[in-house]
């Protein structure tokens, strides 16, 4: 059994999702988001918030269980505002830091790379993401949206820590292919990405 954080950070929402691998399962385990806004607070204060928020949530889970665990976060997108995307590189990086401390390996993804791993579809809107969400992890709730971001990166991070698992199992013991016959995995843009048969069998 593994267990995998996602994050979406955000300077004043900072939405996070936990979910568990087990046997051929992704199972939901916590999700929800770190309010990192007080009026009259300065960044400094907002970047504490989400320091604090985050150490607090993985320590949870480090106290109750030894189950191997690993994070990932959204990268910064490249906002027309240029104070925007500050903010938002600044909050990112306090959420790094705190799982960094807390000895979580940090995997990072594109927004693209999270929709076309959970949505099959790089271009999704939010909707199109909580839905899929809810399907994938069989939620019988809509999460909030920051937090279904959060649970989409866990998702994104998980299928690709178990492609390549199954692909360094499978290179070990029966060598490379040319022609890859069988397994329907395509390599894109330096990431693996799951065939619908892989995909099926997590679900």
């Amino acid at each position: 059994m593994t267990i995998f954080i996602g994050i979406d950070p955000g300077s004043r929402l900072t939405g996070y999702g936990i979910i568990r691998h087990t046997g051929d399962k992704l199972e939901y385990l916590d999700a929800g988001t770190i309010h990192a806004y007080g009026q009259g607070e300065t960044m400094p204060e907002r970047l504490k918030r989400i320091f604090a928020g985050v150490s607090r949530i993985v320590e949870h889970y480090q106290k109750y269980t030894d189950e191997p665990m690993s994070a990932a976060i959204e990268q910064v997108f490249m906002a027309s505002n240029p104070d925007t995307a500050l903010k938002l590189g600044q909050a990112r990086g306090s959420a790094i830091a705190a799982l960094v401390a807390k000895d979580l390996s940090v995997e990072e993804y594109t927004a693209r790379q999270i929709k076309q791993a959970v949505c099959g579809y790089g271009a999704a809107d939010k909707e199109q993401v909580q839905a899929m969400v809810m399907r994938l992890l069989n939620l019988s709730v809509n999460p909030q949206a920051d937090a279904a971001d959060g649970l989409a990166c866990a998702i994104c991070h998980a299928y690709h820590s178990l492609t390549l698992n199954k692909l360094l199992i499978g290179a070990a013991g029966v060598g490379t292919s040319s022609s890859g016959s069988g397994s329907g995995r395509s390599k894109k843009k330096g990431r693996w990405r799951l065939s619908e048969a892989d995909l099926g069998n997590l679900r």
